[in-house]
């Protein structure tokens, strides 16, 4: 799609802040208002379309596509979108440790463990821990927990936290990064430590290199979208 505006601006709108191209309202994709309640976040979203030059090219402009994703799909289904966070409690990644080597396992128990000891004193659900990847289920006690901590975002944080989840393969991890337990970095590292380790081993081809590019790309624009919403 060419560029046919010469300004984007943050406005004052009804309910928080939008922005204009030219003075029109932008609308999401699914010819919504696109309204954010933070000016902060408004006036980033502005910049990403003011730094588009002949062409706009979505891929650059993540924070646009994180308040379209949450006024299209996530605010008109929240509940789905809920359950689905939440379901990764069921599978969390940093229950899951391997058996060897000794040097994995290490630091699986160094990096996960500060983790669940975190998730259990702040939300008061305990995560049982297995060695390999068969189905180790969870407490229904501990599943209510994890949900009703989900539930409690409302939808901008919620697709913030779905995204994190999603990209981590764990919701403790997602909920440790939207509480500031973890940063960007720290949470890309602790969801691919596994992956990691095995690079430092064997290398990286160019295919994992490029997923893990998205991955962290995915996890950075969902925190900085966070932090701006908070602002």
């Amino acid at each position: 799609m060419r560029r046919v505006y010469k300004e984007a601006k943050p406005v004052p709108v009804a309910g928080g802040h939008g922005v204009t191209l030219d003075g029109k309202l932008i609308k999401t994709p699914g010819k919504r208002d696109l309204r954010v309640p933070s000016a902060t976040l408004a006036a980033a979203i502005a910049e990403e379309w003011d730094s588009q030059h002949d062409e706009i090219r979505p891929a650059r402009m993540p924070l646009t596509r994180l308040a379209a994703t949450c006024i299209d799909r996530v605010a008109p289904d929240r509940g789905a979108i809920i359950r689905q966070t939440a379901n990764y409690a069921g599978t969390d990644l940093v229950c899951y440790r391997a058996a060897r080597p000794p040097a994995l396992t290490a630091r699986q128990q160094a990096v996960w463990q500060p983790l669940i000891d975190w998730a259990v004193l702040r939300y008061d659900a305990p995560l049982t821990i297995t060695t390999g990847v068969v189905p180790k289920s969870q407490t229904e006690s501990t599943l209510r927990a994890f949900a009703v901590a989900v539930a409690e975002r409302n939808d901008f944080e919620l697709t913030a936290l779905h995204v994190v989840t999603a990209a981590c393969g764990s919701l403790v991890i997602g909920l440790a990064l939207i509480e500031g337990r973890l940063g960007a970095q720290e949470a890309f590292a602790a969801s691919q430590l596994d992956e990691s380790f095995q690079i430092e081993g064997w290398g990286e081809d160019a295919e994992q290199a490029e997923r893990r590019r998205a991955l962290a790309a995915d996890i950075e624009a969902a925190t900085r979208f966070l932090l701006l919403l908070r602002a």
